[in-house]
């Protein structure tokens, strides 16, 4: 991909390194959550956080600073963060930080021109970089989260690390990859613009868990055909090649439910599937690549 040198996006909000937005720890895997957080259980008691508190303090008097010592454990962890920082330069010109904001800027151009082409007005999103956790208008948020939009404040939210686990992890490596996900993400804020996203979050309170999950594949196909446009505007412009593409499909076919559950556990549970198999957000990818229309993207209608 095509990416320096151009314009970089101002929507960009840098968390990393902000102790008032880390956590307690870091949880692995990654979803794409559309409609607000997917939140697990569980917390500290009163009487934890008062033990804790007592702990940090008695630290203190000792001239040991805790929050310190945690952040840079959490941040030293991964391997990720320290060393890029070292080596790029401060979290806020580091090359992976451009890319983000180029890319961003990308969807910008594109979402602002389709918008305004049906006699609309694009409202761009923010992109918040955070590390660890951070806080969002749809709760606490964690790297275990993974990539998401907050329909709440509008906002994405991306934990630097992602990309590393993507590539490692997932098999889904080259930086087109990493322009799908966020392509997908602002694909949800899109469809917050649209109301797709105001009308499912309404609807999925009166549904059982399995059909609201089904209508949850709908709305995560939508936004990879969303991505698929985007992608296609790229390719007028000659910022990707087919290698590009290539590197996008397979992003889409190591992230589908199937396979992330085969990888997991070894079996599928189609009844927990709320973002789709690889086979269908390949297929819904290449929709709106192929065609490079928003209408061509009605994941609402037949089949999937």
């Amino acid at each position: 991909m095509e990416w320096k040198g151009r314009r970089q996006s101002d929507n960009i909000e840098d968390r990393r390194g902000d102790p008032s937005s880390s956590g307690f720890g870091r949880g692995g895997g990654f979803s794409f959550p559309s409609g607000g957080m997917r939140r697990g259980g569980g917390g500290l008691s009163i009487g934890t956080i008062i033990f804790l508190v007592v702990i940090y303090f008695i630290f203190k008097a000792m001239g040991i600073d805790l929050m310190q010592v945690m952040d840079g454990t959490m941040n030293g962890g991964s391997g990720y963060e320290q060393s890029d920082s070292q080596s790029r330069g401060t979290p806020a010109n580091d090359d992976m930080t451009a890319f983000v904001r180029t890319v961003l800027a990308d969807t910008e151009d594109t979402w602002t021109g389709i918008f305004q082409a049906s006699g609309q007005t694009y409202e761009k999103p923010a992109l918040v970089l955070f590390s660890g956790s951070t806080r969002s208008g749809c709760g606490a948020a964690s790297a275990a989260t993974g990539p998401f939009y907050c329909p709440v404040d509008r906002k994405v939210y991306l934990d630097t690390d992602f990309f590393r686990q993507l590539s490692q992890q997932f098999g889904a490596k080259g930086e087109f990859a990493e322009a799908y996900v966020i392509a997908h993400e602002v694909g949800h804020h899109v469809q917050n613009i649209l109301g797709v996203l105001p009308k499912f979050n309404e609807a999925r309170q009166r549904m059982s868990e399995v059909d609201a999950n089904k209508m949850s594949v709908r709305v995560e196909l939508q936004a990879d055909c969303f991505a698929g446009v985007f992608a296609k505007f790229e390719q007028r412009k000659g910022y990707i090649n087919p290698d590009d593409i290539a590197d996008a499909l397979n992003a889409a076919q190591q992230i589908g439910d199937d396979t992330l559950q085969k990888r997991s556990q070894g079996y599928v549970v189609p009844d927990s599937f709320n973002h789709g198999t690889s086979a269908q957000r390949v297929k819904w990818f290449k929709q709106g690549f192929d065609t490079g229309k928003v209408s061509a993207c009605d994941t609402f209608s037949g089949p999937v």
